[in-house]
């Protein structure tokens, strides 16, 4: 957008999936700068809004989130005009630009299963990023009907394949995808998001901003803030709403954070991160003891997070990398959430404590990490929600249970480090 653009009209970061019930609910959407604010602006598909959160960026950089009224489907653009003005001037950005020859190569990769409807609003979006040069690997993993093969298939893009992956399990279909993957990065996202158009620029220049990084995460704002349950959600998590980019390194730890390299959410999330392809090889890849569709229900992403840095590699966080994710809109599917949190960090801990150079330095973190989950567990009260008492009890009932599903876990065979002097990807699992 350039300073001559006049804004007069704003599209919502996700389609809307209905109208809002809860007087409380926040339209969805972004406003670039520099720019021209029109009197009355204009939000698409906002029936049944009262209040608009907008994300702020100032040429590719986010700055800010703001929430203004909306009135009869517009908001008033002399005020919003007057509280993103220190951000609506012409100050060069600090984003790096690269030529498309020193930008890598990206494979993307996105696991789905079931989910043939999902997946084409999060697919449409990675076709339409600005990049020069990428790939899509959709990886059906285990669904029960070929809805999803039969979808990318009659896209006809060159610039997507779809694998099958019958093993059901997250870590299993992210290995498939990095073993197919021709790029020198694989970036990840899931099937119930929307990425925004520079997500692969700005995880090119981030992953080229030093020899060492061996991972880049990024900003997962809530796509659609319709019911209490969402709103809640997006509240609780650090990765839905820091703005500030920052470099992990395990030798430096961020002043003042006591549970560093161990706390969760700190780094981002499995919806939002992409490595070189040679790092994740190196590592052996996702563990396919953690994640969904395993015992434990998540915990891959932390896991290759920790690592990375205990690696000696860098981690970048990187919130010009945005992707809009789709929250559970229910408190069955917050539960159903915090359940597989609970269980994913848990098991995760446990492989922690069985590692002979973590663990030390887990034990001695141990007080400032059962204050850290207190806390966390403890929220306070949101507009006009009431978080029930039972998330609080199947949030730590979830973390108890982890070393069991953990044990269970690996009983079943599932390997800690699966692509070590893997082979190459088999041809019959690869539909053209």
């Amino acid at each position: 957008m350039t300073e001559e653009s006049i804004v007069s009209v704003l599209k919502p970061a996700m389609k809307i999936a209905q109208v809002p019930q809860w007087t409380s609910a926040r339209w969805v959407g972004g406003l670039d700068l520099p720019a021209k604010l029109a009197p009355s602006i204009e939000l698409l598909d906002s029936s049944g809004y009262c209040r608009a959160r907008l994300l702020v960026r100032h040429r590719g950089r986010p700055v800010t989130f703001v929430d203004v009224d909306v009135v009869d489907h517009m908001v008033d653009g002399v005020r919003l005009g007057e509280m993103v003005c220190q951000w609506n001037l012409g100050h060069p950005s600090d984003i790096a630009t690269l030529s498309a020859d020193d930008l890598p190569f990206i494979t993307v990769v996105i696991c789905t299963r079931n989910r043939a409807a999902s997946l084409e609003d999060a697919l449409a979006s990675v076709l339409a990023c600005d990049y020069p040069r990428f790939e899509v690997i959709v990886v059906d993993n285990a669904s029960t009907d070929d809805s999803t093969v039969q979808y990318v298939t009659r896209l006809r893009d060159p610039r997507v394949r779809v694998l099958t992956e019958p093993v059901p399990g997250l870590s299993f279909a992210r290995n498939t995808g990095v073993l197919a993957a021709r790029g020198d990065v694989v970036a990840f996202t899931d099937d119930d998001v929307v990425v925004d158009p520079k997500w692969l620029r700005s995880f090119g220049h981030a992953i080229r901003s030093a020899s060492a990084v061996g991972c880049v995460t990024g900003l997962v704002p809530g796509g659609e803030l319709r019911t209490p349950e969402q709103y809640w959600f997006d509240t609780q998590v650090s990765w839905s709403n820091n703005l500030a980019r920052q470099v992990f390194e395990i030798a430096r730890p961020p002043v003042g954070n006591k549970l560093f390299p161990f706390q969760v959410g700190l780094y981002g999330t499995g919806a939002n991160f992409a490595m070189p392809r040679s790092v994740i090889m190196d590592l052996g890849g996702f563990d396919e003891a953690l994640g969904v569709g395993s015992p434990t229900g998540a915990g891959e992403d932390i896991d290759m997070f920790l690592r990375v840095l205990a690696a000696g590699q860098l981690l970048v966080y990187e919130p010009a990398a945005i992707v809009w994710h789709r929250h559970r809109a229910d408190m069955s599917g917050l539960v159903t959430q915090a359940r597989g949190y609970g269980l994913g960090v848990g098991a995760w801990l446990t492989k922690v404590a069985c590692d002979r150079s973590l663990a030390p330095m887990a034990l001695r973190r141990l007080w400032s990490g059962l204050v850290h989950f207190h806390r966390i567990t403890s929220p306070p009260r949101v507009d006009d929600f009431d978080v029930p008492s039972k998330l609080r009890r199947i949030q730590i009932m979830s973390h108890l249970r982890g070393p069991l599903v953990y044990v269970r876990s690996r009983r079943q065979g599932r390997r800690a480090n699966p692509l070590k002097a893997c082979p190459p990807l088999m041809p019959s699992r690869l539909q053209d």
